[in-house]
């Protein structure tokens, strides 16, 4: 063999093995997905226009839905604020951390048999994230620790997070509102709310109530481009402020009642949101590779946000205070026979996010750690139906027996296919719904159902005990 053959021979293995290493690199490290969970706060089921709100559009969330799929039989694990993202996060039961509902002061939180602050050693989505090389941050809401007079709680980054920006209920730098609304003679008032918050951590920015979600979308933004220059993938937790109470929408979109102001809240949450939503719809990088999920923490305020048909709102067990419509957009990953598509049918919970998202990103769960959600994957990109095995199990917040005008309130609920029974920690005075049928909760059969009664009441009572025992 000539010289020039054997360099030619050697250079031709040499490209040979290169790919074949290529190849193997290429199946054990499969592209990792950009994450994107916009989770807001007090949103009725009803209250996106393409859930049916036809007081007000919400026309670039309306967008996500029509290019990828959304749910209308999701649910989110507590109908109040702190448990319900607790369980988003770590893809448990928030009863296990001992936080059933939302953070107040340290001596409220006690007698409600509550802790002050979440377990940094809870199996945080982020953290698994982060550990498999995600750049990782939290933009928005916290309220797993840190508020009123709690100022030794853990810093957000303990959790998980590179970067952390958040509001009045978390430690480290926070964005705080300013306030505006029209006095007497249409003389603008101004102010400022929750100014000792700045003692929890800062930098502190103070900037328009009005406009507080768009100085996180901003932040996530400027997050985004930075993990993108250094060729990472990320996972960003965009959590407004909106559409919770107080309402301060800018003063020339100022309403005449609760509900109006609400609304203008509503649009303006959905307006300042879409930089965020075309920034990655226009790089084809990032579209390609970027799921997004949207949804809410619990069910709306009464006379704000609506649930349409369902019963109930947020605080409570019924359907109103614990189903949420989630869109899941994706073009890159989502089925594109399913794009447009309203999943009627897959009964799921927040609890499956995480399990389905580390499947998504092929990340191992935390050694020794045990999901109460399950990997609906499938369910998510579109290309299944299915629902959840196990039941999904409720307990109400312990201070919200009597609340809003309601009284003596169920204290737990379980759904599991077509029923759903509320009922006391005894048991006692159980309502059975047959949802595929009643969606608005509005004929109890448990005296013509008792055998159904029996099973899901020894279900739900079993399981709150167990996360009695777990404490």
């Amino acid at each position: 063999m000539t010289p020039r053959r054997v360099f030619v021979t050697l250079i031709a293995c040499a490209l040979l093995t290169a790919l074949a290493l290529k190849s193997v690199w290429a199946d054990e490290h499969p592209r990792r997905p950009n994450i994107v969970l916009v989770f807001v706060d007090d949103m009725g089921w009803a209250d996106f226009s393409c859930f049916g709100n036809t007081d007000a559009q919400t026309p670039h969330i309306d967008r996500l839905a029509a290019e990828g799929v959304a749910f209308e039989q999701f649910y989110v694990n507590s109908p109040i604020c702190s448990p319900s993202r607790v369980a988003i996060s770590t893809g448990q039961y928030p009863q296990r951390w001992q936080i059933t509902s939302y953070l107040a002061h340290r001596k409220q939180n006690t007698q409600r048999g509550m802790v002050q602050w979440l377990d940094p050693n809870a199996p945080m989505f982020a953290r698994s994230l982060k550990q498999a090389g995600y750049a990782t941050g939290h933009f928005g809401k916290w309220h797993m620790g840190g508020q009123r007079d709690v100022a030794e709680a853990p810093p957000i980054t303990d959790y998980g997070f590179d970067q952390s920006l958040t509001n009045f209920e978390g430690m480290g730098p926070k964005l705080l509102p300013l306030t505006m609304w029209p006095g007497n003679g249409r003389k603008v008032k101004y102010g400022r709310i929750w100014a000792d918050a700045e003692r929890l951590g800062g930098p502190a920015t103070w900037m328009q109530r009005s406009k507080i979600t768009a100085g996180f979308v901003e932040a996530a933004l400027r997050f985004i481009n930075k993990a993108k220059a250094a060729g990472k993938p990320f996972y960003i937790n965009v959590w407004p402020d909106d559409v919770h109470s107080p309402f301060y929408p800018p003063i020339k979109k100022w309403g005449k009642n609760k509900r109006e102001l609400y609304l203008a809240v509503l649009e303006e949450m959905d307006r300042q949101l879409a930089p965020l939503f075309d920034h990655v719809r226009n790089d084809d990088a990032l579209r390609d590779n970027t799921l997004i999920l949207i949804c809410s923490d619990n069910g709306h305020e009464p006379g704000a946000g609506r649930a349409g048909p369902l019963r109930g709102c947020k605080t409570n067990l019924y359907e109103g205070g614990v189903r949420s419509a989630l869109i899941v957009w994706g073009p890159g990953w989502v089925d594109r026979n399913a794009a447009g598509r309203r999943n009627k049918a897959s009964v799921f919970a927040a609890i499956d996010l995480v399990p389905s998202l580390l499947a998504l990103a092929d990340v191992e769960p935390p050694p020794g750690v045990k999901y109460d959600g399950e990997n609906l994957l499938d369910v998510l990109l579109g290309r299944s139906e299915r629902s959840r095995e196990a039941p999904i199990l409720f307990a109400r917040p312990p201070d919200r027996k009597d609340f809003y005008g309601f009284e003596k309130l169920p204290d737990l609920a379980v759904r599991h296919g077509q029923w759903k029974l509320l009922c006391d920690y005894d048991g006692g005075r159980p309502q059975l719904y047959d949802l595929s049928a009643d969606v608005g909760e509005t004929k109890n059969l448990a005296d013509v159902q008792p055998n159904v009664v029996n099973r899901l009441t020894k279900q739900v009572t079993q399981w709150y005990e167990s996360m009695l025992r777990s404490k």
